[in-house]
């Protein structure tokens, strides 16, 4: 049985920080891969500064080329939008679960608001979720401290956002190293976040 953790997110555009925490996962935690959820179109999210899907999943390739425990995937592509994770995770039973054992990965700053992720509670009698450190205001709600099936990862904490990315390259500062270099080099070519 694989242990996959799933890490959602827009990647819009993936950055070091994402790979850093990732990476972390596999090598100090039970997991066996990580897969980046490229998300079409997050509940939360306006679509405005989103990249179109392929050349955020094709970024994501990129900067994974190198980690054989790190994979790209486009599941949540076909699947109806605005779409909830609790919809991905049935879907990636159906289709892998026989092999697969799937655990979310989250942001404590995510933790903080998962009381509110559509059928959450259904989310967490099913699978683990892996949570690493991040800076942020408020508290955890009182029913997921001391939970069994989150797990909390002494990761490193990666204060980056791709917002930041995306705002700072628009105004021309250097961003370069806040990206694995394949991503900059596509990021560059195709003229994104100017």
């Amino acid at each position: 049985m694989k242990k996959v953790g799933l890490f959602f997110g827009t990647f819009n555009p993936i950055h070091i920080g994402h790979l850093v925490i990732a990476n972390h996962l596999v090598e100090f935690s039970n997991l066996d891969e990580v897969w980046f959820v490229i998300t079409p179109q997050s509940p939360f999210k306006t679509k405005q500064s989103l990249l179109d899907d392929h050349h955020r999943y094709q970024m994501v390739y990129e900067a994974v080329q190198d980690y054989p425990k790190l994979k790209p995937s486009t599941i949540e592509f076909d699947l109806p939008k605005p779409n909830y994770t609790v919809d991905t995770l049935v879907h990636l039973e159906e289709k892998y679960g026989k092999d697969h054992q799937f655990s979310l990965i989250m942001g404590e700053d995510n933790l903080k608001s998962f009381h509110k992720w559509k059928n959450y509670e259904a989310i967490l009698e099913l699978h683990d979720i892996y949570v690493y450190p991040r800076v942020s205001q408020g508290e955890v709600e009182h029913e997921f401290k001391g939970n069994p099936k989150i797990i909390k990862v002494d990761a490193p904490i990666m204060e980056i956002s791709s917002t930041f990315i995306r705002n700072a390259h628009h105004e021309g500062k250097n961003v370069r190293p806040l990206l694995p270099d394949a991503v900059w080099k596509y990021m560059d070519e195709m003229n994104f976040y100017r």
